[in-house]
């Protein structure tokens, strides 16, 4: 009788169950939950609290309603017996964290404290938490913490200690209210199991912890403030469970929640990013994966250590045991085209959308992909929302070069998704120059799915392969394997995640090779890429950041 696992996915909007046989990954159906109060960035619910630039925060009521949304949807819909479901595995995105109480409540559902946003849970692309980074990292090097160099030289607003050393400085009562401060990836596990696990993955990529040497000294956490000395100690955990593990099995009132049978194994959480590249046919080095969507993270696996200056980190077995596990990324991408589509797109091009029943963005690949490479004359830089890698600065904007009375709107369509080519490309060079070889790049996510045109172009760019997954979920598909790790063999599962992808994960028989004349021009253009990428982003030119700033004062008397 066939077997099967679920993968939950938790993105930025919302959250996804995929129900998938065992044997072959063979994706039976699926069902999406849209987050009731999305990404809060500008006011509190219930209140309507301003919120200042920069913040973004979750609601983790959402969190547990996807779980009573979407398993019950894929179990209706696909009419098979929950008890042939033998494994449940989740990924999140990160770094989403949140304080609770040491049951696991959430401080923001409590009235004495939801109308403070340092309640709430703050999503990864919180960067309000910027002073609080340039702290770590100024403190790290003044010490001489030796963990510095692994995550390219700087720590991100967007991980775990900034947010953090936010709480600390900003509502110290909510610091001190909090029993525990926990990546959302391990809180909604706890509330499947009634266990709390903390994961290898969260906590090597965003929280400064390794296999080898765990967190950084209490020392150094004292150094950056008093109340932060004992912050492993007090408020997390050094119990760090590797992917695959089994966090624990269903609780009665999970499985009232989900339709799925109480006892029913629960795999150690997971990042969306790094799940999805065992999902995507990789368990090996040389090959990097490419999550894209909102935002892309870039994925690969090396046979030992190197230092990468900018990249977001490695850690020992992040990934997949056995390998050093390598991630880099890029904050805005999919993002980058929806801004375009949503505010400077002429009525024109709408129509014509609405006439042929299609998207904005289908008409305007359509027309970009006439255009032949260089024919714009445009150049953009792809930091609408900062720089992850390789320059970790999230007050960085964006910029496009070359505009004329006579640009058209697909022309700038086109300089957007090449600006973002041009910044995987920095980033794929970063690697390379490192001791970290790369050949091959295979896509997931939900723009590989919807634009040729963009693969292409990244093709040509990177002047290599790029490959698909042959699912449209792949993190979803991917903690769906590591639920059927986390169930084993006896029970119908799989005893190793290489087990797993061998049976699991497929690429898809298309895929786009390089032009190489259109390569030749790309190298032209990419050099002039570079040249801007130095000049406003090493600090020759910090016009980006006086004009943020100016822009917060002046929001802020208003």
């Amino acid at each position: 009788m066939a077997k099967y696992t679920i993968g939950v996915d938790f993105g930025t909007e919302s959250g996804r169950a995929v129900l998938v046989d065992v044997g072959s990954g063979r994706e039976i159906t699926s069902a999406v939950y849209v987050y009731v109060h999305g990404v809060i960035d500008e006011r509190l619910p219930d209140s309507g609290k301003r919120l200042d630039p920069d913040w973004a925060l979750q609601d983790p009521e959402d969190y547990i309603r996807t779980f009573q949304h979407t398993i019950p949807a894929v179990l209706e819909q696909s009419g098979i017996d929950a008890g042939d479901v033998i494994g449940v595995g989740i990924d999140f995105t990160a770094c989403t964290m949140l304080p609770v109480k040491r049951d696991g409540t959430p401080l923001c559902v409590l009235p004495q404290y939801r109308d403070d946003p340092h309640a709430w849970v703050k999503l990864w692309k919180h960067h309000a938490a910027q002073p609080e980074a340039d702290q770590i990292n100024q403190t790290a090097r003044e010490m001489g913490e030796p963990w510095l160099a692994r995550y390219g030289g700087k720590i991100s607003s967007e991980w775990f200690f900034s947010k953090v050393l936010q709480i600390i400085h900003v509502s110290p009562d909510i610091y001190k209210a909090a029993d525990r401060m926990i990546e959302a990836a391990d809180w909604v596990v706890w509330q499947l199991t009634g266990v709390e696990t903390r994961n290898s993955c969260t906590a090597g990529y965003k929280a400064i912890w390794s296999k080898k040497d765990g967190f950084p000294s209490r020392e150094y956490f004292q150094a950056l403030h008093p109340m932060m000395a004992d912050v492993i100690s007090e408020k997390m955990s050094t119990d760090i469970r590797p992917a695959g593990q089994k966090a624990g099995v269903l609780t009665p009132q999970a499985a009232e929640w989900t339709g799925l049978k109480p006892g029913t194994a629960v795999a150690i959480a997971n990042v969306d990013a790094h799940v999805a590249v065992p999902a995507a046919t990789v368990t090996e080095p040389g090959r990097m994966v490419m999550i894209m969507g909102t935002s892309t993270c870039h994925m690969v696996l090396g046979e030992s250590e190197h230092v990468v200056p900018g990249i977001c980190g490695y850690v020992e077995d992040g990934i997949i045991p056995g390998f050093f596990g390598y991630e880099a990324g890029q904050s805005c991408v999919g993002d980058h085209f929806a801004w375009f589509v949503e505010n400077c797109v002429p009525a024109d091009v709408k129509r014509i959308a609405e006439e042929r029943h299609v998207s904005v963005h289908a008409v305007l690949e359509e027309k970009a992909a006439a255009l032949k490479v260089g024919e714009s004359g445009l150049l953009a830089l792809d930091w609408w929302n900062g720089n992850r890698s390789v320059l970790v600065d999230v007050d960085l904007t964006g910029m496009i070069l070359g505009m004329t009375l006579a640009t058209k709107p697909e022309e700038i369509y086109r300089a957007l998704i090449e600006a973002t080519a041009f910044g995987t490309r920095i980033i794929v060079e970063a690697f390379q120059e490192n001791g970290v070889p790369i050949h091959e790049l295979v896509a997931c996510g939900g723009l590989p799915e919807k634009n040729h045109l963009l693969m292409q172009i990244y093709a040509d760019v990177m002047g290599m392969p790029f490959k698909v997954s042959a699912s449209d979920q792949t993190p979803a598909l991917g903690s769906a394997m590591f639920g059927a790790v986390a169930a084993g063999r006896a029970l119908g599962g799989y005893d190793s995640i290489f087990d797993a992808a061998r049976s699991m994960a497929t690429l898809k028989d298309e895929y786009f090779q390089p032009n190489m004349a259109n390569k030749a021009v790309y190298d032209r253009i990419f050099n002039e890429y570079k040249l801007l990428h130095e000049y406003f982003g090493r600090g020759e030119n910090d016009v980006m950041k006086r004009l943020k700033k100016l822009k917060a004062e002046v929001i802020k008397r208003s």
